[in-house]
C-alpha cells in the first residue's frame, strides 16, 4: 500500500514539472517574438559593383558603321574550255602556277581534226572542178546563143548551173576554214594573266565540246561580295570605306565600295555590294571576311553593346540612380566601334531613357531586378560614376 502511494507522488511530480517547463518555454517564445517585432528592421545588404560591372553613357563623336561579311572574288577570271571534242594530250599547268595571256598551257589530239581538214580540202577541190566545168559550159552556150544555135532558155539553165557550182565551191572553202580553225583550237591558250585555281582534267581523258579544263584567276584585283539587307542598303554609297578582317591575315584590310547591284537576290531579297580591296599577297578567292562599312560620322549618345539587354519585348538598360537599379527602356540606333577603357568595343547609339553621364550596368553584373540596392566601390568607380551614384 505504501509502495503504491509513493509511486503516485512521483508520477504527479513529473507531470507538474513537464507542465511547468512547457509554460516557461511558451512564455519565452512570446517574449522573443515581441522583442523582434519592436526591434528596428535591418537594412538589406547592397550588392557591390566593381569597375568592370559599370560603364558611363557618353555623348561623343560616333562613326556609324554597317557590319558586313562575304567571300572574296577575283574581278578578272577565266575558264579554258575545249572547243573541239578530242583526247587531251598535254596539260602543262597545275593549281598555283602563274600563266600569262596568250601562253600555251596544253594540247588536244589533232588526228581527227587533221582528217577533217583533209576531207574539207578534197571537197573544196571537187567543188572547184565542178565550178570550172559549169563556167566553160556557160561560156560555150553564150557563144552558141549569139550564133543562134541554142535558145535563150538553154542559156539561162547554164547560168543557174554555174551559180550553183560557185556556191557549192564557196561553201566547201568555208568548211575548209572551219576545219583549219578547229585544228588551231586544239592548242589550249590562257586568255588572261593570273594563277591557275583549278585543273579539272588529266592527260589521256577525252573531253567534249565546251568541257571545262582549267580555271584561271587574276588576284591583282579582288573584291568582296557583301549581301546587305534591303532596309540598310539606303545608307551605303559608292566610295565609302570599310575595314575587313579574316583568320590568318595580319591586321585589317582596307576596302572601298565600288559597285552596288541594282537587283535583289532571289529568296533573301538582299542586295549585293562590291568592295574593292587593297592588293595583298595573301588574299585568295573564296576567302571569307567580316568587317564594317563606315557610313557617317557625328555625335551621339553611345554605350557598349554589352550594356544593352534584349530579353524583353523592348531593349532596355539597367541604370544606377542613387543607390538602386532602375530599368530604362531604350531605342537602338546605329552601331559602331569606339575605344573604351583603352580597348576597341562595339557600341550602339541610344535614344530615350538614358542621359549623358548616366552609369549603366554591363551584362557581367548579372540579371538584377528593378529596385535592387547596389553600391559602387569607391576605389573602382570612375569620376562620372561617382557623380551619379550617391552613398
Amino acid at each position: 500500500m505504501m509502495r503504491r502511494l509513493k509511486l503516485g507522488w512521483v508520477v504527479g511530480l513529473v507531470v507538474v514539472l513537464l507542465v511547468a517547463g512547457f509554460v516557461a518555454r511558451t512564455l519565452y517564445a512570446r517574449s522573443q517574438a515581441r522583442a523582434e517585432a519592436t526591434a528596428p528592421a535591418k537594412p538589406p545588404q547592397a550588392m557591390e559593383l566593381s569597375a568592370s560591372d559599370i560603364v558611363v553613357a557618353r555623348t561623343q563623336p560616333f562613326n556609324r558603321t554597317l557590319p558586313i561579311s562575304g567571300s572574296l572574288k577575283a574581278v578578272d577570271s577565266a575558264v579554258v574550255r575545249a572547243k573541239v571534242a578530242a583526247e587531251l594530250k598535254v596539260l602543262s599547268v597545275r593549281e598555283g602556277d602563274t600563266v600569262t595571256a596568250g601562253q600555251t598551257i596544253g594540247q588536244l589530239d589533232t588526228l581527227e581534226v587533221d582528217l577533217r581538214v583533209q576531207q574539207a580540202d578534197q571537197n573544196a577541190a571537187s567543188a572547184r572542178a565542178q565550178w570550172d566545168i559549169a563556167q566553160r559550159a556557160l561560156n560555150n552556150n553564150r557563144a552558141l546563143v549569139a550564133q543562134g544555135f541554142i535558145s535563150a532558155t538553154g542559156l539561162e539553165t547554164s547560168i543557174s548551173n554555174e551559180a550553183a557550182a560557185r556556191a557549192t565551191y564557196e561553201a566547201a572553202v568555208a568548211a575548209v576554214n572551219l576545219a583549219r580553225k578547229a585544228r588551231t583550237d586544239t592548242r589550249l591558250v590562257s586568255p588572261i594573266s593570273g594563277l591557275v585555281s583549278q585543273r579539272l582534267v588529266q592527260p589521256g581523258e577525252r573531253v567534249a565540246v565546251d568541257a571545262r579544263l582549267v580555271e584561271i584567276v587574276d588576284l591583282s584585283r579582288i573584291e568582296l561580295e557583301a549581301a546587305i539587307a534591303p532596309e540598310e542598303i539606303g545608307g551605303v554609297a559608292i566610295g565609302q570605306t570599310a575595314r575587313l578582317a579574316a583568320e590568318g591575315l595580319d591586321g585589317p584590310v582596307t576596302a572601298r565600295v565600288v559597285r552596288i547591284n541594282p537587283s535583289t537576290q532571289a529568296g533573301t531579297r538582299a542586295v549585293l555590294a562590291y568592295l574593292r580591296l587593297d592588293p595583298r599577297p595573301n588574299l585568295r578567292q573564296g576567302l571569307f571576311m567580316t568587317g564594317s562599312i563606315d557610313l557617317s560620322t557625328g555625335s551621339a549618345l553611345t554605350v557598349p553593346v554589352s550594356a544593352v539587354r534584349v530579353d524583353q519585348a523592348q531593349p532596355y538598360v539597367l541604370a544606377v540612380v542613387g543607390d538602386r537599379v532602375e530599368l530604362r527602356k531604350v531605342t537602338l540606333g546605329q552601331r559602331g566601334e569606339l575605344p573604351i577603357d583603352g580597348r576597341i568595343e562595339s557600341v550602339v547609339e541610344l535614344t530615350g531613357g538614358v542621359s549623358d553621364g548616366m552609369v549603366l550596368l554591363r551584362g557581367s553584373a548579372g540579371a538584377l531586378r528593378d529596385g535592387t540596392q547596389v553600391r559602387v566601390l569607391a576605389a573602382t568607380a570612375s569620376p562620372a560614376s561617382a557623380a551619379n551614384v550617391k552613398p
